[in-house]
């Protein structure tokens, strides 16, 4: 025990050190811009994540990454403040993902503005993150006082929580899914688990998610499943790229016939990231869970 306890405080130590270039890379400012800014969005390529995971041109999944924001907030044209929830859909096939803290500041700057009305506020929206994105950005704004957005809730299927399980390993190895798959007959099963974390690759700041795993295929052994998804407990990398790693490594070595994966992560600076990637399923509702 006392060597693991070493071994992940070297490994947070090399973390930092990696994290002080990546803060470098993105610094924002510290104070609330005073005029909507749209210089503030930060994109990042996709392919540099996808790169690692040997996917380049062709996708093997389709999907959305559904951004909901709840600290949204102009001035209408006589100066009195309107709030809103927004809901954003960025297409998997997206060129760029934008930074989740550059989303937030550009987000704030339109506190200090004057807009008619929600639509034009929508508008403008959908424009400056399609464009930042580098394709076509679904936006939906929702009345705080007449939304009817679906939750608290939990994720669809079996939670694998409750499993027995003794756990060392918390630095990413898909090897713990290699001989998962029991070669019987083949299954429709619907997983859930809400131990997941992973941290932020600029911030260092934990993300902690409900991740669900749907897929039709050999029978999966849970706790080598629940194990691999724990093994996450220290890995920095953004939203989307943890969700198209977990998405491959299951795909590379459970070989489902169909395979769906979808977290929903808890919120941070006003803003929840819900990344889903299917195979077989379609773009899935906005669920809210008890975390969100």
């Amino acid at each position: 025990m006392w060597l693991g306890l070493v071994a992940y405080a070297a490994h947070q130590r090399d973390v930092a050190v990696k994290l002080q270039g990546r803060e470098s890379q993105f610094r924002m400012p510290h104070e609330s811009p005073e005029k909507h800014s749209p210089d503030l969005l930060r994109p990042i390529p996709r392919a540099e994540g996808r790169s690692r995971l040997s996917i380049h041109v062709t996708l093997p999944f389709s999907g959305v990454d559904i951004w909901n924001s709840h600290e949204l907030s102009w001035l209408n044209s006589a100066g009195k403040p309107v709030i809103a929830l927004g809901e954003f859909r960025f297409p998997a096939t997206s060129p760029r993902i934008i930074e989740s803290k550059s989303l937030k500041l550009y987000l704030n700057s339109f506190s200090e503005s004057r807009h008619e009305s929600m639509e034009s506020v929508r508008s403008i929206l959908q424009h400056e993150l399609a464009r930042t994105s580098g394709m076509a950005t679904e936006v939906q704004l929702h009345n705080v006082a007449t939304a009817a957005l679906k939750g608290p809730s939990n994720l669809p299927g079996r939670c694998i929580d409750g499993l027995k399980l003794e756990i060392s390993t918390y630095e990413l190895d898909p090897t713990l899914l290699s001989g998962s798959t029991n070669t019987g007959d083949l299954i429709t099963e619907t997983l859930h688990s809400n131990l997941f974390k992973s941290n932020c690759p600029v911030t260092g700041q934990p993300d902690w998610a409900s991740i669900l795993v749907r897929y039709r295929g050999p029978k999966i052994q849970e706790e080598r499943l629940l194990a691999y998804l724990v093994s996450y407990r220290t890995h920095a990398e953004f939203h989307e790229q943890c969700v198209e790693r977990v998405f491959m490594d299951i795909n590379k070595n459970c070989r489902p016939e169909a395979l769906t994966v979808y977290a929903r992560f808890a919120r941070r600076g006003g803003l929840d990231i819900n990344p889903f990637r299917s195979n077989f399923e379609d773009a899935p509702e906005n669920l809210q869970l008890l975390r969100q």
